[in-house]
C-alpha cells in the first residue's frame, strides 16, 4: 500500500521549495525548470511528480510540452497551519515589548 504524500512532505525538500518559487512567477515546462538547477532532468521530473501528487501543481499539455503552474489555493493549507504559530509568536513578542517598556520605565 502506497502512502499518500502531503504538502508538508513536498515543501520539506529545498529543491521542491525552489521549484514552487519559480512556478509562483510563471508557468514553465519541466525542461525550463531543470535549466535552473544543477541536477539531472530526471531528478527534476521526480520532484515535479511529488509536487503533483501533493496537488500543489497543475499540468497542462500544449503540443509536445507539459506546462506546470502553481496551485495557489493549495498553498493556503500551509498558511492556515502556520497561522496558529504566528499567533503564538505575536503574543510572545508583545509580552517581550511590554517587559522591555517596563524595564525602560523603571530605569528612568
Amino acid at each position: 500500500m502506497k502512502l499518500r504524500r502531503d504538502i508538508f512532505q513536498a515543501i520539506a525538500d529545498p529543491t521542491r521549495r525552489a521549484i514552487l518559487v519559480l512556478l509562483s512567477a510563471q508557468t514553465m515546462t519541466a525542461g525550463a525548470i531543470a535549466e535552473k538547477f544543477e541536477v539531472a532532468r530526471p531528478t527534476i521530473s521526480k520532484h515535479l511528480q511529488i509536487l503533483n501528487e501533493c496537488d500543489l501543481l497543475a499540468s497542462k499539455p500544449k503540443g509536445r510540452e507539459i506546462y506546470y503552474e502553481l496551485k495557489i489555493e493549495k498553498m493556503k493549507e500551509i498558511d492556515q497551519w502556520l497561522e496558529q504559530f504566528r499567533a503564538i509568536w505575536e503574543n510572545r513578542f508583545n509580552q517581550l515589548d511590554d517587559l522591555l517598556e517596563n524595564i525602560k520605565s523603571s530605569q528612568k
